[in-house]
């Protein structure tokens, strides 16, 4: 098993993942290349930081790709707000997934805590 396979924020995070992508395949197809795209690279990026900072040999790394895929939740966010006020996701939908990337925050906020007080 590899490392961050162990970790309920990446489980969390592919979980959420999966569902961006359920959720794009109803936007406009001129959107395709634009929103769509971005939506779900950004979302992938959380997930893939996570897994590639748990694989790292220090904790300082393992931190700095956490504080990358929260950066990448951040543009999740502002790209689901925009979907949102372009009539691509009802209010609820925007919500259901605020609730989730604040959820993976946390969770990613509290391993960056516990990391930094390794590096100690």
């Amino acid at each position: 098993m590899r490392p961050h396979e162990n970790l309920n924020v990446w489980k969390k995070a592919v979980d959420f993942v999966v569902e961006i992508y359920k959720t794009t395949e109803h936007f406009p197809k001129e959107e395709r290349f634009g929103l769509t795209s971005q939506i779900r690279r950004a979302s992938v990026s959380v997930a893939a930081n996570i897994a590639e900072g748990a694989a790292r040999k220090s904790p300082k790394e393992f931190s700095h790709f956490l504080s990358n895929a929260q950066g990448s939740a951040s543009e999740v966010e502002t790209e689901l707000l925009i979907s949102y006020r372009l009539g691509y996701l009802s209010n609820s939908q925007l919500v259901e997934y605020q609730t989730s990337l604040d959820s993976i925050g946390k969770m990613m906020n509290g391993l960056t805590r516990r990391l930094r007080q390794k590096m100690l």
